[in-house]
């Protein structure tokens, strides 16, 4: 538990929230139902052994704070996740019921050891440390099988580095979901196109040889698909986009809509991850608690380079 005002609130409250979840507790020393709700509250962060932060705020000595939340009555509480509210509940609510509210949002033990893992993977791969990154995602991945962003990061390293094997046997769980995740597919197509270039002898064929016969037949779709797939195994992703663009221009549904399929997945691969802080909704939570906030658009280069070609594909397909 710790005190929060508006000096300490930045870090406190909203870095904070961005790996792990933020209780903020609005209260007053006048207040007798705060009186009661604050040692709940503080027992049951004891109990939950970090998987939340409670923070106390005294809503007297920080005004800016209570109006910045739209908090009319107290005591009022906040939850905060990702550095935005999302949800909250009045009044003191005895033990049971605020376990029962926590539990409908925060991750469970074995998904905190799971993101814990993960965040250190992410660290170690930020130092250059590839193996032991890709050990602390295998043993996140075991430690919360269900967890889709674990296994996502674990299998795109593994491809990455060329462990195309197990990369697939990480992968087959995620590809019977129904409906099947996009990102996943992505990775499905990406694991084709190095599979063929490891498999098919045009894998080792230097441009100028595909080129060649494009330049003879500019419909030889399959030699089209073929240069694509090589160039996606070395890093080429726009120039395998825009082979694939030449495809769907002339036959949409040429080979099962392939050339669409690889180019959606093109794009999912190259599309920058949702910062942690990017900005929520603003509303009200069921209890009728606003939640406020705003919204920032922020695009770096990456980002416009993904959505230009997704005009680019809109235009084809139109």
């Amino acid at each position: 538990m710790i005190d929060v005002t508006i000096a300490n609130f930045e870090q406190e409250v909203i870095a904070a929230s961005m790996t792990t979840p933020v209780l903020i507790d609005f209260w007053a020393p006048w207040c007798g139902p705060c009186k009661s709700l604050g040692p709940l509250l503080e027992k049951v962060e004891v109990a939950y052994a970090g998987r939340f932060k409670l923070a106390k705020i005294d809503s007297d000595q920080e005004q800016q704070l209570g109006s910045a939340f739209g908090i009319k009555s107290i005591p009022t509480c906040i939850l905060m996740m990702g550095g935005r509210p999302v949800d909250g509940f009045t009044g003191a609510l005895p033990e049971g019921k605020i376990k029962e509210f926590l539990d409908k949002h925060l991750p469970g033990e074995n998904e905190v050891l799971a993101q814990s893992e993960a965040n250190e993977a992410q660290a170690l791969l930020e130092s250059g440390d590839v193996q032991s990154a890709q050990d602390k995602l295998a043993e996140a991945l075991a430690a919360d099988p269900a967890n889709d962003d674990v296994r996502f990061d674990y299998v795109k390293l593994l491809i990455g580095t060329g462990q195309l094997a197990p990369a697939q046997s990480a992968l087959a769980p995620a590809l019977v979901q129904i409906p099947l995740q996009l990102r996943f597919e992505a990775l499905r197509q990406w694991l084709k196109a190095l599979e063929f270039v490891s498999t098919d002898p045009r894998g080792q064929w230097p441009y100028e040889q595909f080129d060649a016969l494009i330049a003879q037949n500019k419909r030889d779709f399959d030699t089209r698909l073929a240069k694509a797939r090589v160039l996606m195994s070395e890093g080429e992703w726009t120039a395998a986009m825009d082979e694939l663009l030449e495809i769907i221009m002339r036959d949409k549904l040429w080979g099962e809509e392939t050339p669409r399929k690889t180019f959606v997945a093109i794009l999912e691969l190259l599309t920058p991850p949702r910062p942690k802080n990017a900005p929520g909704a603003t509303g009200k939570t069921a209890a009728g608690i606003e939640l406020l906030g705003k919204a920032v658009v922020q695009e770096d280069p990456q980002a416009a380079l993904v959505s230009s070609y997704r005009r680019k594909l809109s235009m084809m397909l139109n």
